[in-house]
C-alpha cells in the first residue's frame, strides 16, 4: 500500500475517533436533552462515518474491490439518525408543553404538526377511526 493511502486512512481514523468522542462526550455532559440530542446525531455520526470510509479505503487498497458491508452501514447511519432524532424530539416537545411558547413560528396555517389538530377538509377522505 502507497504511504499517501495509508497516512489518508490513518487520518480518517483519527478524526473520526476524535469526532466519536466529542459525541460521546457531549452526551454524557450536556445539560439538557434537546442539547444533548446533538451529540450522537452530529459528531457521532461524522466519527463513525470518518472511521467507515477509511475501512472503505482499506479493503479497496488491499482486496482491490469496495466493500458493500461499509457503504449498507454508512447508508442505514446517514438514514436513521436524523430519523430518531425527529422523532425524540416531537416526544420531548409533547412531554414539555412549556416549551410551545418559545418554538419559533413556521409560516405554515397548520403551524407545528405535532400540536396541531389535522384540519377537518384533510380528514374527509379518510376512513373512520376503528
Amino acid at each position: 500500500m502507497h504511504f499517501l493511502l495509508e497516512l489518508v486512512i490513518s487520518l480518517l481514523l483519527i478524526i473520526g475517533g476524535v469526532f466519536m468522542l466529542v459525541g460521546s462526550l457531549g452526551l454524557l455532559k450536556l445539560p439538557d436533552l434537546m442539547t444533548r440530542l446533538h451529540a450522537p446525531t452530529k459528531a457521532t455520526t461524522l466519527g463513525i462515518g470518518g472511521t467507515l470510509i477509511a475501512s472503505m479505503l482499506y479493503f479497496l487498497a488491499t482486496d482491490g474491490a469496495l466493500s458493500i458491508h461499509e457503504v449498507l452501514i454508512t447508508l442505514f447511519l446517514f438514514i436513521t439518525a436524523p430519523v430518531t432524532a425527529h422523532f425524540i424530539t416531537k416526544a420531548w416537545l409533547h412531554q414539555n408543553p412549556a416549551e410551545r411558547e418559545v418554538l419559533p413560528p413556521t409560516g405554515r396555517d397548520l403551524g407545528w404538526s405535532t400540536f396541531e389538530a389535522v384540519p377537518d377538509e384533510a380528514r374527509e377522505g379518510d376512513s373512520p377511526p376503528r
